[in-house]
């Protein structure tokens, strides 16, 4: 009996198995089954740039359809997308009675697509459509019916249908903007939750009129309006190409910013991508409308579109700025007159507009409907036109834009900073208590009492003033005394004598290490209770103290987090020495190649992202750009909280020309030097972003950029097995043994080959890599490194 009912459940698996075999050319069975973690998880397409499961969405998992070359970015459909994300447990199935049925646990289960009839068999297709279909090989549903935020090259949008953004590339629910296909024949972008009005559209085709179009995306890249009773293209957004290539893919997305953008993906025979960006709409990138929330506007930074507060509000949310600004003061109570009760001031703005509608319209001149706005309690703001109409308005305003061409003036009421609310009606304001003077006798009486009560206030202050003072001397003379005066971060950058520092280092004894500068020493100022690094430069150029005392003054002035500070320095006679605070972790170089722990990946990514900053700081944001010209893990050292920070800095141009680390006439360290050092070519601040990138791969590996011992030739050299196993698409092979998320390891590893191409102009500027680090900016596929910089 037992062996009868072990070979039943035999049968009954190899009929289960046989279910799912695939009846068709390229079809999915019935019994098919995908998972979100183990194998299956998706369904492809016959060439297998398409796949149809499960994808990382978040926090979970959700069902839909992406491009294989690059999953994260290129999801061009989401089944459910605003349901919860599922766990690893889920199952997606291709039932026996043909359904497609998500099962989050054993009790719930939904479906994926709402069919009449039961499906035979299913198909992910080469075009991006996952189709099921009945025995008559019909269709019965498809992907492409059903579009989220993209249409793929062949592709409709059919009339009173919309595209809906989504919140971001990593969350694909339902965005805040929309394009819809309207009834009456127009293509609009809107803000989302919004009516179809004039008002609230910031783009249109312009093709109103005839009620008979479709939106359309051929296989060519053309982007057409069609005639639904005769199949004629009606208008043309984008021309496309003219020939047909089945090695490029066209797609059009509503980003999730509010554009509408067209890409092309092509693909060769090693699945190797490159995307194109082909069209966008709109050009101004701040005529978006709710790209910024209420009472904010849209302007540019860096050629950028940011998000500001009106005069009078703060941002909501810091964080996500695009949720809009609060009035950051409370809100008067107008009583029954509908004049202001409490002060406020007017705050001008030139070249503002808006298309909210006034509750008051009226011809003034500018003082007298700035006068107006502040006397009149219901308004928050007035905008003069240029026609000299005066608009009063209440907040919050819903689409304030800068514009440069719009000659109006805005004038906003603005008062203290307090708590934010509004008076009810039925109450009236606190009234302040009110002293009434009755006869002239209490009146000087009220004089000569305050009068007094002030010369008192101030003898005594003077009195105060005068004894701090003297104690602050004293204590200042017998610091002066004991030849040790304590330093603090408050203090300016101070002279030393060399005897002073001798004594500080116990005559040089105890070395903390030797750089290109000289070697390193352990000291302590203000009796012990203050540990500081104490460096004698070696080899400097020979100018005068003067000289030497300007360089000493414009690097103190650099004052940031990931800069290792600067607190004083010595210069008598040939005697240079300057004086840190004392970084009591060592350097990078300890950590990632000498300490037993490996740092985790967070903490890695953390120190990459600090170190660019300091550097950022170096390049940008300094009175004078100051280039480091050796970047490398032995530069940046490690303070009491693990924060990274870079020493060195402000150095290299005290050095003599002969004193170098490897090559004559060149500054560095090899296996961190640009290749424009070696072709004697003008260094500029490129260098530096050459050598971070170098060391940015050390972090993201834990090894060095030069290692003989490895077990195969190709490891030697880190960028180029780097490059390697990004090309074959390996990069967890990098980390091995990490848990490590593959987006994040993929972006800093592009980062890090974007920097070190060979020629400068290539390589993005700190402040680009400090975007790209943050995720605020998206990262191209970076191209293959020269072998001069490999």
């Amino acid at each position: 009996m037992a062996s009868k009912y072990a070979l039943f459940l035999l049968l009954l698996v190899l009929y289960r198995s046989a279910s799912c075999d695939r009846e068709h050319p390229n079809s999915i069975g019935l019994g098919c089954s995908l998972f979100p973690t183990k194998h299956p998880t998706s369904w492809l397409s016959p060439s297998g740039h398409f796949a149809f499961g499960f994808y990382q969405n978040g926090n979970g998992f959700s069902v839909g359809i992406w491009m294989m070359s690059e999953a994260e970015n290129t999801t061009t459909w989401t089944a459910n997308r605003d349901d919860q994300l599922v766990s690893s447990t889920a199952i997606l199935e291709l039932t026996p009675d043909g359904k497609l049925l998500l099962r989050t646990d054993s009790r719930n289960s939904k479906l994926i697509a709402s069919v009449s009839e039961s499906a035979s068999y299913a198909a992910m297709n080469d075009s991006g459509n996952f189709i099921l279909y009945n025995k008559d090989h019909r269709i019965i549903w498809d992907s492409f019916s059903f579009p989220t935020d993209t249409l793929m090259g062949g592709q409709s949008l059919s009339r009173g249908a919309a595209l809906f953004s989504s919140v971001s590339t990593t969350n694909r629910s339902t965005g805040r903007f929309r394009l819809e296909m309207q009834y009456d024949g127009n293509l609009v972008l809107y803000p989302i939750h919004t009516l179809n009005t004039s008002l609230d559209a910031y783009w249109a085709s312009n093709t109103w009129g005839n009620g008979h179009l479709y939106l359309h995306l051929n296989s060519t890249g053309a982007l057409v309006l069609i005639n639904n009773t005769d199949s004629r293209v009606s208008n043309t957004l984008y021309d496309g190409s003219s020939v047909f290539n089945k090695s490029i893919t066209y797609r059009v997305v509503l980003d999730s910013n509010g554009f509408l953008r067209l890409y092309s993906h092509s693909f060769d025979h090693t699945y190797e991508y490159k995307t194109s960006l082909e069209w966008s709409e709109p050009d101004d990138k701040c005529t978006v409308k709710s790209f910024c929330g209420f009472n904010s506007y849209c302007t540019f930074d860096d050629y950028q579109p940011v998000c500001r507060c009106l005069p009078g509000t703060n941002f909501v949310d810091m964080d996500e700025k695009s949720r809009g600004c609060e009035r950051n003061f409370t809100e008067e109570w107008c009583g029954d007159s509908g004049r202001s009760v409490s002060s406020r001031n007017i705050v001008p703005m030139e070249n503002m507009a808006w298309d909210d509608p006034p509750y008051s319209l009226a011809e003034m001149r500018e003082d007298d409907c700035s006068k107006s706005c502040l006397e009149d309690c219901y308004c928050d703001v007035a905008l003069l036109d240029s026609d000299g109409y005066c608009k009063k308005q209440k907040l919050p305003l819903n689409y304030a834009r800068r514009d440069p061409q719009a000659s109006s003036t805005a004038f906003f009421k603005v008062g203290f900073e307090g708590v934010k609310g509004k008076q009810t009606g039925g109450t009236t304001p606190e009234k302040r208590p009110t002293v009434i003077i009755r006869t002239k006798d209490a009146t000087v009486l009220l004089l000569v009492v305050t009068l007094g009560l002030v010369m008192w206030s101030f003898i005594a202050l003077a009195i105060s003033g005068f004894f701090a003072f003297k104690l602050r001397f004293l204590e200042y003379r017998k610091l002066l005394d004991r030849g040790d005066i304590g330093l603090s971060e408050e203090l300016a950058l101070r002279s030393f004598s060399y005897k002073e520092l001798k004594r500080a280092t116990n005559g040089f004894k105890e070395e903390l290490g030797k750089g290109s500068f000289g070697a390193v020493y352990k000291g302590s100022l203000s009796r012990g209770k203050r540990i500081v690094a104490v460096k004698r430069l070696e080899k400097v150029i020979n100018e005068g103290e003067r000289e030497f005392h300007a360089e000493m003054r414009v690097i103190g002035r650099t004052h940031h987090k990931n800069l290792v500070r600067l607190l004083g320095y010595c210069a008598e006679g040939s005697k240079r020495l300057l004086v840190y605070e004392f970084m009591s972790n060592g350097s990078l170089a300890d950590l990632l190649f000498r300490s037993q722990r490996r740092p985790d990946w967070n903490e890695r990514v953390r120190i990459a992202l600090e170190i660019a900053k300091g550097i950022l700081y170096l390049h940008d944001e300094c009175d004078a750009p100051i280039i480091h010209c050796d970047i490398k893990p032995q530069n940046i050292l490690m303070d009491d909280f693990w924060t990274a920070k870079i020493s060195d800095f402000g150095l290299a141009k005290l050095l003599m020309p002969d004193q170098t680390r490897t090559f004559t006439g060149i500054r560095g360290t090899r296996g961190y030097m640009a290749p424009e050092w070696q072709k004697n070519n003008p260094i500029s601040l490129k260098t530096d972003v050459y050598s971070y990138g170098i060391m940015l791969l050390e972090i993201v590996c834990c090894r060095r950029s030069m290692e003989v011992n490895v077990q195969r030739p190709e490891e030697i050299v880190l960028s180029s097995w780097v490059y390697r196993h990004f090309e074959a698409r390996e990069l967890e092979k990098l980390v091995w043994g990490e848990e490590i998320e593959k987006q994040s390891l993929e972006k800093l590893i592009k980062v890090g080959l974007w920097c070190i191409q060979d020629e400068p102009a290539l390589r993005p500027s700190m402040k680009c890599v400090v975007m790209m680090l943050e995720g605020i900016t998206d990262i191209a596929v970076p191209p293959c490194p020269t072998a001069s910089s490999l």
